[in-house]
């Protein structure tokens, strides 16, 4: 089989894999090599590069796109792995029915989610992705097909939530969908300066605002400034002249990246001014509201040929205002900036375990292919392991694996014979679903 170079969303690298697309449905048996591992792959956007399986197969998913079974009384979605969120909210939308919650694109396949165990900007009302799942399909390296949820197969069910597909290859899965009704955003921008006032706006807009997420200008100093956003969906009914995002490309890669000291002064300056000018309240259709840079075809490129890092971190309510000015401080020590910094509000985990999941401040970041500076003055500066190979984070936060290119997991197969190695979890998946240490 012919090799194809494949690379994640952050374009660090370019590597050699066998492809070997899925049929709807799956098959009746995973496609094998002698002696290589199996990894399912869907739209390729982690920014990391745990949808990567270098030398090994990677199952494409994209194939399987069918909607399979819709139940409006209950509100629930069946469909197929390779089905992209996208599709799911630009056809349930007008009908009054949404995702529950979505990652910053939704460009991305439902496999792909569950893989991740995506969130969104209303972490702190609706949770994660794994908290609208109900059930899925799993295939197994040896043809057994597992129905797996939260009442069967439960081990197995919470250990592919999130598992980076490592489990085996998610075919279907059932999702709980919520009531809007209509595409419109009720959003409120408001520009602040300093940490303490970024945290009093968090802290009050805990309670009455679905979604929240702060742009934070890296190069401001110590005197912090940014854009603190806030939305609900709005009562305003679907025929009321809502409209899609206008597409724009970025046709080419420089051959210098783009976003470097120069030219993030200059954006965030101006992004800055542009917040001021715009603050107060309005109403957007959801998709530039949700997803801003899907308007950009190919955005990443204009990182350049080196690509970026993307760093993110869960940290604990108490250790959120430290941690965040250590994160910000290590950033302008290293020479680093990036244009996109945000920070968001997350509940404590309610499926996934506790050990997985957190409560408190979700803060992410991009840089950069020049951003291994970074990258070593954050593994530096906090010389602290957790004993799994972990980079460690400002007061006992946690690094997202799915993002983070640079971090250190356990290397631990979980599909008997044809895992691609390297799971967080330190568990193995027998054929019958139950766990093993």
């Amino acid at each position: 089989m012919v090799t194809t170079p494949v690379q994640s969303w952050g374009r660090v690298g370019s590597w050699p894999h066998h492809l070997a697309p899925l049929p709807h449905g799956g098959g009746k048996v995973l496609p094998a090599l002698e002696g290589r591992t199996g990894l399912a792959f869907g739209m390729g956007r982690s920014y990391g590069d745990v949808c990567l399986n270098p030398e090994g197969l990677l199952w494409l998913t994209r194939g399987m796109d069918r909607l399979i079974h819709w139940d409006e009384a209950a509100g629930r979605l069946t469909c197929e792995a390779g089905v992209l969120l996208r599709d799911i909210q630009r056809l349930m939308v007008p009908r009054g029915w949404m995702l529950p919650v979505t990652p910053g694109t939704q460009l991305v396949t439902v496999g792909g989610a569950i893989a991740n165990d995506v969130h969104g900007k209303n972490h702190h009302r609706f949770g994660s992705f794994g908290d609208q799942l109900i059930s899925l399909e799993l295939l197994r390296t040896n043809g057994t097909r597992l129905r797996c949820s939260r009442d069967e197969h439960r081990e197995l069910f919470l250990a592919t939530l999130g598992g980076l597909g490592l489990t085996g290859v998610v075919l279907e899965a059932t999702l709980h969908l919520r009531r809007v009704e209509g595409p419109w955003v009720d959003a409120e921008d408001l520009p602040f300066k300093g940490l303490d006032a970024f945290f009093e706006l968090a802290d009050a807009s805990e309670a009455g605002w679905e979604h929240t997420v702060a742009w934070i200008d890296c190069l401001s100093g110590a005197d912090v400034r940014g854009i603190f956003s806030r939305g609900n969906m709005s009562p305003e009914p679907a025929d009321a002249g809502a409209r899609g995002q206008r597409r724009r490309s970025m046709p080419v890669t420089p051959p210098v990246s783009l976003v470097n000291r120069l030219s993030l002064k200059a954006f965030n300056t101006a992004y800055y001014a542009l917040g001021n000018r715009r603050a107060g309240r309005r109403r957007v259709p959801f998709e530039p509201f949700f997803y801003p840079l899907d308007s950009i075809e190919h955005w990443n490129r204009m990182y350049g040929p080196a690509g970026f890092y993307q760093y993110q971190c869960v940290l604990p309510r108490a250790a959120g205002r430290q941690g965040v000015a250590e994160l910000l401080a290590e950033i302008a020590r290293a020479g680093q900036g990036t244009f996109l910094a945000v920070q968001d509000l997350w509940r404590p985990a309610t499926v996934r375990p506790a050990e997985l999941s957190a409560a408190g401040r979700d803060a992410g970041a991009g840089f950069s292919g020049a951003g291994r500076r970074h990258a070593r003055a954050v593994r530096a500066a906090r010389p602290r392991g957790d004993g799994r190979g972990r980079d460690a984070v400002p007061g006992e936060g946690r690094p997202h694996a799915a993002r983070d290119v640079r971090a250190g997991l356990p290397r631990v197969a979980v599909v008997p014979g044809a895992a691609r190695p390297g799971h967080r979890f330190g568990v193995r998946a027998q054929d019958d679903g139950t766990l093993t240490e």
